[in-house]
């Protein structure tokens, strides 16, 4: 039988898609499009580019894994909502993983891929200077993905920074989770490209509270502030700016971790080795949202519970108004700018 995501996939999307791009280019037309910062690409392979921001090699090097899901600029969204900039202000050296949109010259890579892209990328960051490892964050699926680099090779890394990413998927974990694995049953394919829409509409199927209506709520929030409605225009113009992802990809998030947990039961393989939370041994730090249901606490308590790590920190964000998804307001939220971005800058430093 059919799953949902290949019928998802084989309806009609033409309108939809049109729909959206044209929200995207009337709000582009309105100046809330991309405003990222310079940088330049020193290292690429076939489905993916690491983008250098500039610092100095003498500082500390922050490498960040972009999420697949999206566009990466959600890390540099405007020159007042960007962690990027915020961490060039601090002295830091700034890298950016950046994965490329899959298509049939891309190829149709999996965790074993992806996990191997940052390595390469850990490798060339740690060749800026001799003697100075990265640090390795991530947000959302990306920081899943540095979470699962980080234990295969903790050693690689001066530290590990998760921020909203999800790590334990067991029942209950999490709203979206269990939402996702009761929508999606086990058996589509892995074979064929998953368009961005296609992944937005099964999202705000699986849990209509966070993607519609929290995102509703969140702009009649920001009516009476000119700079608060700006961001969530903003952040309304990243979500429409869509990015296909592999089957093979797309496969192995649902089916390994969201429906089997194996990251967190460490039992999932990537070529021979098996990412298991009880290889990290880097120093961790965490970042939770209060108000976050793709990736709330109890989605990341068991993972950190199982590192043996003595130096592990936990940081609570409590969220932010005009940051569209609760999920994003730790990159781009001004109350995590004024107070949990100096936090995390004075980690990096503490542990250079």
């Amino acid at each position: 039988m059919a799953s949902a995501l290949d019928t998802f996939r084989r309806a009609p999307f033409g309108v939809s898609d049109a729909l959206r791009h044209a929200q995207g280019q009337a709000l582009a037309a309105f100046g809330l499009g991309p405003s990222e910062r310079d940088y330049r690409i020193v290292a690429s392979g076939r489905f993916w580019r690491l983008r250098d921001y500039g610092g100095s090699v003498t500082r500390p090097t922050l490498l960040i894994v972009a999420a697949p899901i999206k566009k990466p600029y959600i890390w540099d969204l405007s020159p007042s909502a960007s962690a990027i900039r915020h961490c060039l202000r601090q002295g830091l050296h700034v890298r950016l993983l950046e994965w490329l949109p899959a298509s049939a010259t891309t190829g149709n890579n999996g965790l074993a891929e992806y996990v191997e892209a940052i390595a390469e990328c850990v490798a060339a960051s740690s060749r800026r200077h001799a003697t100075v490892r990265p640090f390795l964050a991530g947000h959302s699926l990306g920081g899943t993905l540095a979470a699962i680099s980080g234990t295969l090779a903790p050693g690689s890394i001066q530290g590990l920074m998760l921020l909203g990413a999800p790590l334990s998927f067991q029942p209950a974990s999490s709203p979206f989770r269990d939402a996702l694995v009761s929508l999606v049953p086990s058996g589509f394919s892995d074979s064929i490209l998953y368009p961005g829409s296609l992944l937005s509409h099964v999202s705000a199927l699986a849990s209509p509270d966070t993607f519609v209506w929290a995102r509703l709520a969140d702009a009649a929030l920001s009516l009476g502030d000119a700079q608060t409605l700006e961001l969530h225009a903003r952040v309304e113009h990243w979500a429409l700016d869509e990015a296909a992802l592999p089957g093979r990809l797309v496969h192995q998030l649902i089916e390994w971790l969201y429906r089997e947990n194996r990251l967190c039961r460490g039992e999932l393989m990537i070529g021979d080795r098996a990412a298991d939370p009880r290889n990290m041994s880097a120093p961790t730090l965490v970042v939770v949202t209060a108000t976050d249901d793709i990736a709330p606490k109890a989605s990341v308590e068991p993972f950190v519970e199982a590192m043996p790590a003595k130096d592990v920190r936990v940081i609570e964000y409590a969220g932010d108004v005009g940051v569209c998804l609760q999920h994003l307001g730790i990159l781009i939220g001004q109350k995590a700018h004024a107070r949990i971005w100096p936090k995390i800058t004075a980690w990096i430093e503490a542990h250079a």
